[in-house]
């Protein structure tokens, strides 16, 4: 194996308000999966170029097959660090102040980026930071491997699969989105502003 990454844990989130014990449990399993699945294609890539097989639709393939992978363990690592908050975000902080600056206050931000993970279909929510000028921008992300603005940060990630509420929520997104919010990690989020 040339390189291998490990499942991080998040059992404190197991306790999180709105997020029942089923629900976080099942999302491990499916972030684990990306883990597991990331270090066998980038050993079958490994071995294929040591092979001599960079030539071959197999290669081609696992080659695009890895974005997915690897942005799904990326962004579920994302999406779990920035829950298990109870603090609310610090109104003299480096990120407040941006927000303000890019949508004119914090409730419009708030705003912005609920109505995007309110959006039909599956996929994120990315707040990103433009590494080139500090603005920040709400995001969707269809799916793992697309839609992600080239050079920026990602700041806050909210995960809108079905996966992610179905089990406690149901259709009910937008009640999900509001346990998101109660459980968001401030210090962590705003600890990823460049």
């Amino acid at each position: 194996m040339i390189m291998s990454y490990t499942v991080k844990s998040y059992s404190a989130l197991v306790e999180m308000e709105g997020f029942s014990e089923a629900l976080i449990k099942n999302h491990f399993t499916l972030y684990q999966g990306y883990v597991t699945n990331t270090n066998k294609v980038v050993d079958i890539l490994a071995q294929m170029l040591q092979d001599g097989k960079t030539g071959t639709p197999e290669y081609a393939e696992l080659k695009r097959r890895f974005g997915w992978e690897f942005n799904g363990m990326r962004l579920h690592e994302y999406y779990f660090e920035n829950l298990g908050g109870k603090a609310g975000l610090s109104r003299d902080g480096k990120l407040m102040k941006q927000m303000h600056a890019d949508f004119v206050s914090y409730e419009n931000w708030e705003k912005d980026f609920k109505a995007t993970g309110t959006m039909r279909g599956i996929g994120w929510v990315v707040l990103y930071e433009d590494t080139t000028n500090g603005k920040l921008f709400n995001v969707w992300v269809n799916e793992h491997d697309v839609s992600h603005l080239a050079g920026c940060n990602p700041i806050l990630i909210m995960d809108v699969f079905e996966h992610a509420y179905m089990i406690d929520y149901g259709l009910k997104r937008v009640d999900y989105i509001e346990a998101f919010f109660r459980n968001i990690n401030w210090a962590a989020t705003e600890s990823r502003l460049t």
